[in-house]
């Protein structure tokens, strides 16, 4: 009960300084201010007021850094969403802070960005959520366009880099420093118990893979004290695509998984049941050890209100005594 009286005080904090603070002004000046991003130069004539994001993977850092957002794409509704297609961590923000949905199933709609008439529209480079490709029809029609890669970057990186292009240095500063605060408090009540992890994401639209020890997911659990397991490097992944995932097919993922403790990625318990009646698991040492625990619908991809929830998760199981 302790420990699940200081995660809330946990959340709480977060809610009263960081995440949900009120604006941190930045400094007045360095207007016009030109940006070089992945894929090429923009200019902002003024600090901007109304942005809007086509990516919903990023739009969790620009609620987090209190940048002025008036709409977002919106995914798919399902399991990890709101009805809207907000995703579950960080939709209730969202809606408190009056953020509309620019298009729905992310699927671009020029007419819908043109009609929110924003000062600056958030593009990724990569993901299914990206619309790079689209960024010459907005030069055409003079709206501007800030690109980042979130697929490479942790969400501290890409909420620096946005905190840079719009004049909100300052807030992303409380945002991440509030953060790292909450997860050293966090670090210091939750005993790892010397466990050497294998971060997988399991069945996961039918893929396998197995976590980087630089991916953001993997970074963060060794913050809470825990050893990355690493693939052998002789275990050829099934695609030489950067990425903070190496993938595999189902008959190479047991010995892709080289920690004695497993951490299944987008997962609840219903997950782990099924990775533990995996048949071509049944020798591997997690498994015999029932050593395999969830870290919770919205981990599959980190940034500030995810990483509160993995932490919780994490937290629940490996709580000192």
């Amino acid at each position: 009960m302790p420990f699940l009286r200081f995660l809330l005080a946990l959340f709480v904090l977060g809610a009263a300084s960081g995440i949900d603070a009120g604006p941190v002004h930045a400094q007045a000046g360095g207007w016009p201010r030109t940006i070089t991003d992945a894929a090429g130069r923009t200019t902002l004539a003024a600090q901007p007021k109304r942005i809007v994001s086509t990516t919903p993977s990023v739009t969790g850092i620009l609620l987090a850094i209190d940048a002025p957002l008036i709409a977002t794409a919106a995914t798919t509704p399902g399991p990890l969403t709101d009805a809207k297609g907000f995703f579950s961590q960080w939709a209730r923000e969202a809606d408190r802070k009056g953020v509309k949905v620019l298009y729905p199933n992310v699927n671009f709609d020029i007419e819908a960005v043109i009609g929110a008439k924003p000062d600056v529209v958030i593009v990724s480079s990569t993901g299914r959520d990206s619309v790079l490709s689209h960024r010459p029809e907005l030069e055409a029609l003079g709206i501007p366009s800030v690109v980042v890669d979130y697929s490479t970057h942790s969400w501290q990186e890409v909420a620096t880099e946005l905190g840079k292009a719009l004049g909100l240095e300052a807030e992303a500063n409380v945002a991440i420093g509030q953060f790292e605060a909450d997860l050293a408090q966090a670090a210091r009540v939750i005993d790892p118990r010397g466990a050497k992890v294998s971060i997988v994401g399991y069945n996961i639209a039918g893929s396998y893979s197995v976590a980087r020890p630089t991916s953001p997911v993997s970074l963060l659990l060794k913050a809470l004290g825990f050893e990355i397991a690493t693939v052998p490097p002789e275990l050829k992944p099934n695609t030489a695509r950067a990425s903070d995932f190496a993938f595999f097919s189902r008959e190479n993922l047991s010995a892709a998984i080289t920690g004695d403790t497993v951490f299944l990625l987008r997962a609840t318990d219903r997950d782990v049941d099924a990775f533990l009646a995996e048949p071509v698991l049944a020798n591997h040492p997690a498994v015999l050890g029932k050593r395999v625990h969830p870290l919770g619908l919205t981990s599959f991809r980190i940034d500030p209100y995810s990483a509160r929830q993995v932490i919780a998760t994490v937290g629940a199981t490996f709580a000192k005594p």
